[in-house]
């Protein structure tokens, strides 16, 4: 256990944030596998609705440090290529 006041502030802190991240990625994790079930299905309209919002949430992830910039980046890119195979 923490020593300090400013350490026990800093675990209350990480805890808080660990809970956004996890659940900020998870629900990107879902949105993507939805998306990846969209494309493999086919039906590239309803993909490319739903590929807005995958970027949307990707964006916000990496704006709020959850990922990194980069890959936000490259993963939307890849995303967007699946539905131009698709389509």
């Amino acid at each position: 256990m923490a020593n300090r006041r400013a350490a026990v502030k800093s675990l209350r802190v990480d805890k808080k944030r660990h809970a956004r991240n996890m659940r900020i990625k998870n629900e990107l994790k879902k949105t993507i596998k939805n998306f990846q079930a969209l494309v493999a299905e086919k039906k590239s309209e309803e993909a490319r609705k739903v590929l807005l919002k995958v970027s949307s949430l990707l964006d916000k992830a990496a704006k709020k440090n959850v990922i990194h910039a980069n890959t936000a980046s490259r993963r939307k890119s890849r995303l967007s290529r699946k539905v131009l195979k698709a389509a």
